[in-house]
């Protein structure tokens, strides 16, 4: 039953809102991250705004009922701009005691906190390490509870289905999403065809996880909680107008893959090995055979490159992808693909720490590696997408700088741009600029031999011969060509002429990316706050709030990191200070000290969990005070 605690506050909660953050939370097999993402789906249907931010461990299982084995998921939404999953949890649904001993230090103070309290039992407590029981000794007197025992509610529901008790209890987590459907207003129809769907050959689970929905959802309007709580009523964002739907970070990276394939007019090869939290856009590329895609999963992450290689050196697009160990790995194969100019797309998803590190965890620890992580001279375009939305037309900007440029390109994501959502504008296909290939097909004049290593006067890209083209017959490999014939040369002004056409042929492509510009702010003042990659939300919010606090404080956002916009350094000559935000120990900052001669402030982060809005308002607030100080 609910808390006298929760009876004292009505006015608030009965008021519109702006938005909300929810926080759902219980053992990594009580199915959490289902129960988040059919909210937000529920919540994407209702109009608002949202972003997720999925947290879950590492281990496949670990021990049920301890700290270890914790899985969260947290949802922002509002009618307004959201573009983070939000600092502080305003509402925690606790599925056991470790849930909540892991999750209530980030609720706000005054937060509302749901337990289900048949899983406050003694042998629970002494697994999550309490020492007492919390829902007796004041631990939440800060916050605004409910206490049900949805353990038990959840077993009468379903007790007509058939299951045992182990499988009936596995239904709670849709009585909660039940109860929190009611009590944010969503509908429960897109559950009710998401669990038709899911389940349509085992009736008695499906019947079982409907029955407990509806169990949840009727416990909020027929008891005593509809009496004493009205629940929370948030209105529907003013999005632009066009068809929506929910997407995360590997949905649109896939698709933008395949985008960039059909624009192409090339067939999509992928070559991958599985990895967290690169791991999901092989499995959805494997479902779009229907596209012309191939996928092959390798037995490692060298023959999974070197696949993506002999796709690109045959005529296809070639496509690979891993977390940092394994693009470690893909290292040498990355600088072949290099010396013999092909194209080739490298897809990064970024986790925290060297070797396993943080598996599941998100860090943007690879830009070095990006940059400067293999053997020789061997630079190659490296760009990152913002937003789960943005890995789609990021995706799409890596096949068309590696096929006119003829190069690998790596592509920076991370672990929370890979498994965050957010509603996405369906672009209009025929609305995409198309990719030109050029392949050659016309042998050379008679009497002289092909060269496949002419190049293209403007972007210095080589010529592309598929194998087998009549007159084109050629061989290249990991040893240096000769400029003039492309047979392997050692010659020492040879080798200096192709490092130095290597190295130009990258650095031109900054007169084939947008000029920089501000996100938010303007083009000069006091200070701007630079960022790449998953920092971009945090930094948008952080900006948002601190002008309209008066502050002088611009953004800027990089999507280029290698080449950097042309302009990059006039655009900083106009700010006093630059503030760096990074998921890692200062990365960036030193490379636009390497780039551009210039000194940033950095601002840093790794403990495998996003930026939350307040550090990085803070951080300007800590920086403009102290210019004043000057």
């Amino acid at each position: 039953m609910e808390s006298s605690s929760l009876k004292q506050d009505q006015r608030s909660q009965a008021s519109d809102l702006e938005s909300m953050v929810v926080r759902f939370a219980g053992d990594s097999g009580d199915g959490i991250q289902l129960t988040g993402s059919q909210f937000a789906v529920s919540t994407a249907l209702s109009g608002s705004d949202l972003a997720t931010f999925p947290d879950f461990p590492a281990e496949i299982r670990a021990p049920a009922g301890t700290t270890f084995g914790v899985s969260a998921f947290q949802i922002n939404f509002g009618s307004g701009v959201v573009k983070t999953a939000g600092d502080e949890p305003d509402v925690l649904v606790a599925l056991n005691p470790a849930a909540l001993k892991v999750n209530l230090p980030i609720l706000r103070e005054g937060g509302l906190v749901i337990v289900d309290t048949g899983t406050f039992v003694d042998r629970n407590l002494k697994k999550a390490k309490y020492e007492s029981n919390p829902l007796k000794d004041g631990s939440l007197d800060a916050y605004r509870k409910i206490e049900i025992d949805i353990s038990r509610l959840t077993l009468e529901a379903v007790k007509d289905s058939g299951l045992g008790k182990k499988d009936a209890l596995r239904c709670k987590n849709l009585w909660s999403l039940g109860l929190m459907l009611w009590l944010f207003g969503r509908k429960r129809k897109p559950i009710f065809d998401w669990l038709e769907q899911k389940f349509a050959k085992v009736e008695s689970i499906r019947d079982a996880n409907i029955a407990a929905l509806n169990a949840g959802h009727a416990y909020g309007e027929t008891t005593e909680l509809s009496a004493n709580f009205t629940g929370f009523r948030i209105g529907p964002s003013e999005l632009a107008p066009g068809t929506y739907r929910t997407v995360t970070g590997s949905q649109a990276l896939a698709w933008g893959l395949v985008a960039g394939s059909h624009l192409s007019g090339l067939p999509l090869v992928y070559g991958s090995y599985p990895i967290t939290p690169a791991s999901p856009i092989l499995h959805l590329l494997s479902q779009m055979k229907q596209f012309g895609v191939v996928t092959f999963q390798a037995e490692d992450e060298i023959a999974a490159v070197c696949s993506a290689i002999g796709a690109s050196y045959a005529g296809s697009l070639g496509v690979t992808s891993s977390s940092g160990p394994g693009i470690a790995l893909k290292a040498e194969a990355i600088g072949l693909a290099l010396s013999v100019e092909l194209p080739l797309v490298v897809v990064s998803s970024q986790r925290g720490g060297p070797s396993t590190g943080l598996p599941t965890k998100t860090e943007q620890s690879d830009l070095y590696q990006a940059l400067y992580g293999r053997n020789g001279d061997a630079p190659v375009p490296v760009i990152a997408p913002r937003s789960p939305g943005d890995c789609f037309f990021m995706a799409i900007e890596a096949v068309r700088i590696a096929l006119k440029y003829m190069t690998p390109v790596i592509l920076l994501t991370d672990g929370y741009l890979a498994n965050a959502a957010e509603p996405w504008l369906l672009p209009d296909i025929d609305t995409l600029d198309p990719i030109p290939v050029t392949q050659r097909t016309t042998p050379p004049e008679q009497g002289r031999a092909f060269n496949p290593f002419e190049r293209d006067p403007v972007t210095l890209a080589r010529t592309w011969a598929v194998p087998g083209t009549p007159g084109l017959e050629h061989r290249i490999g990991g040893l240096e060509k000769s400029y003039d014939t492309g047979h392997i040369s050692y010659d020492h002004e040879n080798h200096q002429k192709m490092t130095d056409v290597r190295q130009a042929k990258v650095a031109g492509i900054a007169d084939d990316i947008p000029e920089q510009t501000t996100e938010g702010g303007e083009q000069s003042g006091a200070l701007a706050v630079v960022g790449w990659g998953s920092t971009y939300g945090p930094i948008y919010h952080a900006v948002i709030r601190a002008r309209a606090e008066g502050l002088a404080v611009s953004h800027i956002h990089l999507r280029h990191l290698n080449p950097l916009p042309r302009n990059l350094g006039n655009l900083f000559d106009g700010f006093d200070r630059i503030l760096v935000p990074e998921m890692n120990t200062g990365q960036l900052v030193t490379v636009l000290r390497d780039r551009l001669l210039i000194d940033t402030i950095p601002l840093n982060k790794v403990s495998g969990q996003p930026f939350k809005i307040s550090e990085i308002l803070d951080a300007i607030r800590d920086e403009l005070l102290a210019k004043a100080a000057e």
